[in-house]
Protein backbone atom coordinates (compact mmCIF):
# COMPACT_ATOMS: atom_id res chain seq x y z
CA UNK A 1 0.00 0.00 0.00
CA UNK A 2 1.43 3.37 -1.04
CA UNK A 3 1.33 6.22 1.48
CA UNK A 4 0.60 9.77 0.41
CA UNK A 5 2.56 12.12 2.65
CA UNK A 6 2.36 15.89 2.35
CA UNK A 7 4.45 18.47 4.13
CA UNK A 8 2.83 21.59 5.52
CA UNK A 9 4.84 23.61 3.03
CA UNK A 10 3.53 21.60 0.07
CA UNK A 11 -0.06 21.84 1.36
CA UNK A 12 0.20 25.64 1.48
CA UNK A 13 0.72 25.58 -2.30
CA UNK A 14 -2.46 23.56 -2.92
CA UNK A 15 -5.68 25.33 -3.82
CA UNK A 16 -8.65 24.63 -1.54
CA UNK A 17 -11.89 23.88 -3.42
CA UNK A 18 -15.40 23.35 -2.03
CA UNK A 19 -16.43 19.99 -3.44
CA UNK A 20 -20.22 20.62 -3.55
CA UNK A 21 -20.10 23.92 -5.43
CA UNK A 22 -16.69 23.85 -7.10
CA UNK A 23 -15.93 27.25 -5.56
CA UNK A 24 -12.23 28.06 -5.26
CA UNK A 25 -11.61 29.19 -1.68
CA UNK A 26 -7.94 30.05 -1.97
CA UNK A 27 -4.74 28.72 -0.46
CA UNK A 28 -3.95 27.60 3.08
CA UNK A 29 -2.63 30.36 5.31
CA UNK A 30 -2.00 28.17 8.35
CA UNK A 31 -2.82 24.81 9.90
CA UNK A 32 -4.40 24.39 13.34
CA UNK A 33 -2.80 21.56 15.34
CA UNK A 34 -3.99 19.97 18.60
CA UNK A 35 -0.66 19.27 20.34
CA UNK A 36 -2.27 17.44 23.28
CA UNK A 37 -3.86 14.83 21.02
CA UNK A 38 -1.25 14.93 18.23
CA UNK A 39 -3.67 15.67 15.40
CA UNK A 40 -4.53 18.32 12.85
CA UNK A 41 -7.68 20.23 13.86
CA UNK A 42 -8.22 22.37 10.80
CA UNK A 43 -7.08 24.49 7.90
CA UNK A 44 -7.00 28.27 8.06
CA UNK A 45 -7.51 30.33 4.92
CA UNK A 46 -6.97 34.09 4.74
CA UNK A 47 -10.02 36.30 4.61
CA UNK A 48 -10.87 38.41 1.59
CA UNK A 49 -8.86 41.61 1.16
CA UNK A 50 -11.05 44.69 1.53
CA UNK A 51 -8.38 47.30 0.93
CA UNK A 52 -4.84 48.28 1.81
CA UNK A 53 -5.10 47.66 5.54
CA UNK A 54 -8.42 45.86 5.95
CA UNK A 55 -9.12 42.18 5.68
CA UNK A 56 -11.99 39.85 6.57
CA UNK A 57 -11.57 37.38 9.42
CA UNK A 58 -9.69 34.20 8.65
CA UNK A 59 -11.73 31.20 7.51
CA UNK A 60 -11.24 28.06 9.59
CA UNK A 61 -12.20 24.73 8.04
CA UNK A 62 -12.34 21.80 10.49
CA UNK A 63 -10.18 18.83 9.52
CA UNK A 64 -13.29 16.61 9.52
CA UNK A 65 -14.50 18.61 6.51
CA UNK A 66 -11.45 17.77 4.39
CA UNK A 67 -12.73 15.28 1.81
CA UNK A 68 -9.55 14.55 -0.18
CA UNK A 69 -6.01 15.81 -0.56
CA UNK A 70 -4.81 15.38 -4.12
CA UNK A 71 -1.55 16.19 -5.86
CA UNK A 72 -2.29 19.92 -6.19
CA UNK A 73 -5.72 20.57 -4.63
CA UNK A 74 -7.48 20.04 -1.32
CA UNK A 75 -11.19 19.24 -1.56
CA UNK A 76 -13.38 20.31 1.37
CA UNK A 77 -17.09 20.11 2.11
CA UNK A 78 -18.67 23.14 3.76
CA UNK A 79 -22.20 21.77 3.48
CA UNK A 80 -22.82 21.56 7.25
CA UNK A 81 -20.83 24.64 8.29
CA UNK A 82 -22.20 28.09 8.97
CA UNK A 83 -19.53 30.17 7.24
CA UNK A 84 -21.00 33.50 6.22
CA UNK A 85 -17.64 34.58 4.74
CA UNK A 86 -17.73 31.69 2.27
CA UNK A 87 -21.33 32.34 1.21
CA UNK A 88 -20.81 36.04 0.51
CA UNK A 89 -17.20 36.18 -0.63
CA UNK A 90 -15.81 37.04 -4.03
CA UNK A 91 -13.76 33.87 -4.49
CA UNK A 92 -14.36 32.27 -7.87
Amino acid sequence: MEENLHSINSMRNMEVIEVNTGKKLGFIYDIKIDCENDKVDGLILPGENKGWFQKEDEIEIPWDNVVKIGMDVILVSLENLNLINIENNKYN
